[in-house]
């Protein structure tokens, strides 16, 4: 504790004496419209850097205990933060610019997220939940390609949180899996998450909640709560003076120029109820045959033509925008998709995933073989796919039928109420594997090739008895009467 408190002093006076002799006369000019002050001692830099200091500098002090590939991933980890704050330096130096522009700019952080991503792939190792985690992570650091309202993406700290609740996933695993096992793993789950929550997302709220902020060298891209405040007129208006009292209702005009009017509103009313007149003179007198119990053309049928008709409009889901999209060119989110029964993707790869979030009363097909497919916080919807390289997991989801054309190793069930599974002929040998879980039911294509599918329920009840020294668990059977 003490070796740590020692090192944050020295590391804070050895900024003090940069920050002191941080400015020089030949720095003017450089920085483009940054007027000559060095980015690096900005203060969200600086920030930026007690961030990577605090949160990553844990998971990769826990990492180096654990070694081998846990060690790898963080070092892409590594890799990424430092490379968006290369990026956020060159943002204080650089002009926004266009959308090919913006692409070529976050050229080093989408290589970087790929060469992690490339780690998971292939065959799956024991430490695959930490190398998705942390792969999938990265994606959070996508908030400073964030473009505007109509960029598609989500602001910059909805982002980061929702890119965390992808990769969280994975990092439950590791939890559960390494809570009796091995306390560095849990260390380092807890470590990442921190990483991202609060880490980044606390860091992107303090100082860019509306996304990058360019270089003001341009007056196109100034943002508006950035811009000087106005200088006042040279013809100012003098004082405003107040609006008259409002009369009362009751009051009479005194004044003269009131007097000749006429009066109007409630107070012509009044007068004219105390004028001794009868009140009803004026009113239009009702004849017989105007009368609605005595009209001809009375009936019973509404006229619908006058009714006003209402046009369909699209159903967008309270969480956000609907999106289908290829991210990073690794993985397909397909999010917040709702009655959409043709949402197809056919350009898909070994190398890519699929992320299906939020959507509702909806079918996806997948044409080709992907890597991992991940069914997350959906209902009703349906899924149809080829082939999976690693495996198809299902979790937070309710009345979810998931279709297998091809070969799947391995099928996850987690907290999900209603599933129903279909396994090709030719790969029956899927292992399923099921928890929190209830009314799962798998169909098994029949003998011949006219036969019906079988189906075949899950059990979702179990008996544990203990002997010979240990629980034997077994499932409930139910015998009628």
């Amino acid at each position: 504790m003490e070796e740590k408190l020692i090192q944050r002093l020295e590391s804070a006076v050895i900024r003090l004496e940069s920050l002191s002799s941080g400015f020089h006369p030949q720095q003017l000019g450089r920085g483009g419209g940054d007027g000559g002050v060095d980015v690096k001692l900005d203060p969200s830099i600086t920030a930026f850097d007690d961030m990577m200091n605090q949160y990553l500098g844990r998971v990769s002090s826990v990492a180096e205990k654990i070694g081998g590939k846990v060690l790898d991933v963080t070092k892409s980890l590594q890799e990424a933060f430092s490379v968006q704050r290369e990026l956020l330096i060159k943002v204080k130096q650089t002009q926004k610019p266009d959308l090919a522009g913006l692409a070529e700019f976050l050229k080093p952080l989408n290589e970087v997220i790929m060469k992690a991503n490339s780690l998971s792939e292939g065959k799956r190792s024991d430490y695959f939940n930490h190398l998705k985690a942390g792969a999938d992570s990265l994606a959070a650091l996508a908030w400073i390609a964030y473009w505007g309202k109509d960029c598609g993406m989500s602001m910059p700290i909805a982002h980061v949180e929702e890119s965390w609740q992808m990769a969280e996933f994975y990092n439950n695993k590791i939890l559960v899996e390494y809570k009796t096992k091995d306390p560095n793993h849990v260390e380092w789950a807890k470590a990442l998450k921190e990483l991202y929550l609060p880490g980044l997302r606390d860091y992107v709220k303090s100082f860019y909640p509306l996304g990058p902020v360019w270089s003001s060298s341009s007056t196109t891209t100034t943002p508006p709560t950035s811009a000087p405040p106005k200088a006042p007129l040279r013809h100012t208006p003098g004082p405003v003076l107040p609006p008259p009292p409002p009369a009362s209702l009751f009051s009479s005009e005194s004044s003269s120029t009131s007097s000749s009017r006429p009066p109007k509103g409630m107070a012509a009313v009044f007068q004219e109820i105390s004028s001794g007149k009868p009140v009803t003179s004026g009113l239009r007198k009702i004849t017989d045959d105007m009368k609605t119990k005595n009209r001809s053309d009375k009936t019973g049928v509404v006229n619908v033509s006058g009714k006003e008709t209402r046009t369909s409009s699209p159903v967008f889901s309270k969480a956000g925008p609907p999106k289908l999209e290829l991210q990073m060119g690794r993985k397909w989110a397909v999010e917040n998709q709702i009655a959409r029964k043709d949402l197809v993707i056919d350009d898909c790869d070994a190398k890519q995933s699929v992320y299906v979030f939020g959507c509702k009363d909806s079918v996806l097909q997948i044409q080709g073989k992907v890597n991992n497919i991940t069914v997350d916080k959906c209902t009703k919807m349906g899924i149809v796919f080829t082939d999976v390289l690693a495996a198809c997991e299902i979790v937070n989801c309710n009345g979810i039928e998931v279709q297998c054309q091809g070969s799947a190793p391995t099928i996850s069930v987690d907290n999900t109420a209603g599933c129903q599974l279909y396994l090709s002929k030719a790969f029956l040998e899927t292992s399923i594997t099921t928890a929190k879980s209830s009314e799962i039911n798998v169909l098994v294509p029949g003998a011949g090739a006219d036969d019906d599918w079988r189906e075949h329920s899950l059990p979702q009840q179990f008996v544990h008895v203990f002997k010979d020294g240990q629980f034997i668990t077994s499932p409930v059977s139910h015998t009628g009467g």
